[in-house]
């Protein structure tokens, strides 16, 4: 299926991996890559959105809710899963791709994400990694099922974790075997395989230490949690974050 990849991860979530890094990981030539540009939506190749990255750490993060607006003050950012979302329904494109997600938790704006309610009432299929450790994953799987979304796995019935592993949640059946009909609203879990994660759950803590101490500073919570957990790994969770996108997009090519 023809799919879009949300950049707030690209631009803002990778701390250690450079532009070098990226291009040779990606391989792929398309143009399969969102972002806003000076209130234009760009649809790039992996060169192109690169140079956006090279000049794009100050800009905002961009979701469903603030897409509109970012259109008409012609701002510049990189859009989140739900804001690619939106901008898959524009153009006309059944699946949007990134790695993790966000839910319920305890953050500051995203108590419940913007991505849960854009899942529910935006006709777009979501390829993602699963929600991110930090949040409460069994209650926005929860969330997502009792608000009518179809949530499944690729591989098995249940996922456990994000870069970490944890609770075991359930889900709602698999893709393999082509035995589920993919179509909105659908949030589709393609795990980051659990021997690639982290094992040390003490990193996760503080990883969330450094992202509430980021509130509090008025930056975001996400950049500062995914940089903390990078710096505890020698960047390693940014690379196979990068990878885990990358497996998304061969799961959409598969549907």
């Amino acid at each position: 299926m023809e799919y879009l990849v949300e950049s707030a991860l690209l631009t803002h979530g990778l701390k250690s991996v450079s532009n070098e890094t990226i291009k040779k990981e990606w391989q792929d030539p398309g143009k399969k890559i969102t972002w806003i540009d000076h209130g234009e939506i760009r649809i790039g190749d992996i060169d192109e959105f690169l140079e956006f990255r090279s000049r794009a750490s100050a800009y905002p993060r961009i979701d469903c809710d603030l897409l509109e607006k970012a259109l008409v003050e012609k701002q510049s950012g990189a859009l989140t899963a739900s804001g690619t979302m939106a901008v898959c329904v524009k153009m006309g494109i059944p699946v949007a791709i990134t790695c993790g997600m966000g839910g319920i938790g305890d953050i500051k704006g995203e108590e419940l994400c913007p991505d849960l309610p854009a899942l529910q009432q935006i006709p777009v299929v979501l390829i993602s990694a699963g929600p991110k450790d930090m949040l409460d994953r069994k209650a926005t799987i929860d969330w997502l099922i009792s608000h009518g979304v179809k949530v499944i796995g690729t591989e098995r019935n249940y996922c456990t974790g994000y870069v970490f592993c944890g609770e075991k949640v359930e889900l709602q059946g698999k893709a393999e075997n082509g035995t589920e009909t993919v179509k909105p609203p659908m949030l589709i879990i393609n795990e980051i395989p659990e021997e690639r994660r982290i094992e040390d759950r003490e990193i996760l803590r503080e990883a969330i230490a450094g992202g509430k101490r980021a509130e509090k500073e008025g930056r975001y919570f996400h950049p500062a949690a995914n940089g903390k957990i990078d710096d505890c790994t020698d960047g390693y969770s940014s690379l196979i974050q990068l990878r885990g996108l990358i497996a998304n997009m061969k799961v959409a090519e598969t549907l």
